[in-house]
């Protein structure tokens, strides 16, 4: 049985619908739509397209807006408690 291959344009396109799907769920894009005027570096957002598989540039700020969003913050969680666990708890099992 043959294994089907993703390409890398496959991947970005699930990866970009699953965290718009993600923000679509918390309703972080529900409401009303607002033009927003930026300048950016072309090749910045060149990068971004290609990396993200994002056609339009409308796509491509929404997506970069979500994963922003939605972004994890189990790093910066887990560094703030530093400290907060007793030197004492025996943590050997």
């Amino acid at each position: 049985m043959a294994t089907k291959r993703i390409s890398s344009d496959e991947l970005a396109s699930e990866a970009r619908a699953a965290v718009i799907g993600e923000a679509a769920s918390y309703g972080m894009l529900a409401g009303t739509r607002r033009p927003v005027g930026v300048r950016l570096p072309e090749g910045l957002i060149a990068a971004a397209r290609r990396r993200s598989g994002a056609e339009s540039l409308t796509e491509l700020v929404e997506y970069a807006l979500a994963k922003v969003a939605l972004e994890d913050d189990f790093g910066p969680r887990l560094l703030a408690r530093e400290g907060s666990i007793s030197p004492d708890i025996d943590l050997e099992f």
